[in-house]
């Protein structure tokens, strides 16, 4: 670590520490946690008493700024791409914003204790280790937890999101926008496909003629997405909702068991968006007749769905978000040097492959296989 990060290191964990005292946590205990793939970091705090909360620690400058509901997209893409991609670039007070929001409903999202928007603080309900992913690894049946989650998602979908999310912490008070997960957005996300897998597998830049193929062949399906963010089909969407974003809380009732974390980047969108990351999770395998069933489970509980557009949405939309995650993963691997997630990139391929062999995605499975060949799919 150079000086200067040293410095800005400690400089850091003096804010950290002022922080927590200021909330009234400075006598706590803490014990880092285990990351994820954004600037975020976590720690656990014991108390005197025995209780445990959570410190997140998002640091406003490692990010850059997120888009606001009146931001054009010539701004989004001058300010880049947390505005261009509808992130909330780890703002507390969109975590703080969207938690009371899922609360209010009934749902297990951790109650936020203390926030410093400014610095990027927030001390949070500590709801346990008890990830659905590593209950299923210790041999909890995945069907009745899957099933929670499901219904989760059908409440979630029951009423219009609103276009403001509101939070309250300590007496402060503050806003959040649910924007809309638009045309642009997805683009950015489907269109860094092209710049980063050649990048990751040794391949030549895609020709401008490729380039030009691939936006056309997605258009029909960006299209169906953004139809449904900026009108009455659009729902609140948690945006990352997988086996490793869900706990188990059995000491509570009905769908308040299922725990949801890392919602902070919510937005307004297709429906299919949420369930498509559940049952197709790039970290862990979900067995084919289980997200079956968990498909069929979800279109039962809403018939006002056309079921085979729906599931031409979700088939299309989840093979936009393979491309997108590809993207993602390629970037840590040859960008950040973070070779764990290699691990990653079979199934996610293999979730790419199962819905481009769909009907109607003919045109783009043609594409894949001009331009992407088998053995630069690992």
């Amino acid at each position: 670590m150079t000086d200067r990060a040293t410095a800005a290191a400690e400089a850091r964990e003096a804010q950290r520490r002022a922080f927590l005292a200021q909330a009234g946590f400075g006598a706590a205990v803490r014990t880092k946690m285990s990351g994820d793939a954004s600037t975020r970091s976590y720690e656990r705090l014991a108390l005197p008493g025995g209780d445990t909360r959570i410190l997140m620690d998002a640091p406003p400058a490692a990010e850059s700024e997120p888009a606001g509901p009146d931001t054009t997209q010539d701004q989004r893409r001058a300010m880049g791409y947390n505005a261009l991609a509808r992130l909330a670039a780890g703002r507390v007070d969109a975590f703080a914003a969207a938690a009371a929001f899922l609360r209010a409903r009934g749902l297990s999202a951790p109650q936020v204790e203390a926030l410093d928007v400014a610095q990027g603080f927030a001390v949070i309900e500590d709801l346990g280790d008890d990830l659905f992913a590593r209950k299923i690894a210790g041999g909890e049946p995945a069907g009745p937890l899957y099933a929670d989650a499901v219904d989760v998602l059908v409440r979630l979908q029951s009423e219009p999101p609103p276009v403001w999310l509101d939070w309250e912490s300590g007496g402060d008070r503050g806003r959040w926008p649910l924007l809309p997960y638009d045309d642009l957005a997805l683009q950015t996300g489907c269109d860094l496909f092209l710049e980063w897998w050649p990048k990751y597998a040794g391949l030549p830049a895609f020709s401008a003629e490729a380039v030009a193929e691939w936006r056309a062949l997605w258009a029909p399906i960006r299209s169906v997405g953004h139809r449904a963010a900026m009108g009455p089909e659009g729902v609140f969407t948690h945006r990352d909702y997988h086996a490793e974003n869900l706990l188990w809380l059995p000491q509570r009732s009905g769908l308040a068991r299922v725990g949801l974390l890392d919602f902070q980047d919510a937005v307004k969108a297709h429906p299919a968006w949420d369930l498509l990351h559940l049952l197709q999770d790039a970290r862990r395998d979900v067995a084919p007749d289980l997200a079956a069933a968990m498909l069929d489970r979800y279109l039962d509980q809403r018939p006002g769905i056309d079921r085979e557009e729906f599931r031409h949405a979700y088939h299309g939309l989840a093979a936009l978000n393979a491309a997108r995650i590809l993207f993602i993963f390629a970037r840590q691997v040859a960008g950040f040097g973070k070779p764990r997630y290699r691990d990653f990139i079979p199934r996610t391929w293999a979730a790419l492959e199962f819905n481009l062999a769909q009907p109607g995605l003919e045109a783009l499975q043609a594409w894949f296989a001009r331009h992407v060949p088998p053995e630069a799919r690992a």
